[in-house]
């Protein structure tokens, strides 16, 4: 899980909410992530290559901000 949160440049390096919301993003979308399978074999995530799967992630990221938003506020 911490894994998502790392930053891929040092200037995603801020801790808003907008800043994490894009590194969460970015990571999710172009996987290499490393995981280990059920069988507990290691992995890389994938990325996400089609339109419906990058719409169908951006939504629900951006409904997980949103709730966040008003969690904090």
């Amino acid at each position: 899980a911490t894994q998502i949160l790392t930053p891929r440049r040092y200037e995603d390096r801020k801790d808003d909410l907008w800043s994490v919301f894009n590194r969460i993003q970015e990571n999710l979308s172009k996987g290499g992530l490393p995981g280990r399978t059920a069988k507990g074999k290691r992995t890389h995530t994938r990325a996400v290559n089609g339109i419906d799967g990058d719409v169908r992630l951006n939504r629900a990221l951006w409904v997980m901000a949103e709730q966040m938003q008003q969690a904090l506020s």
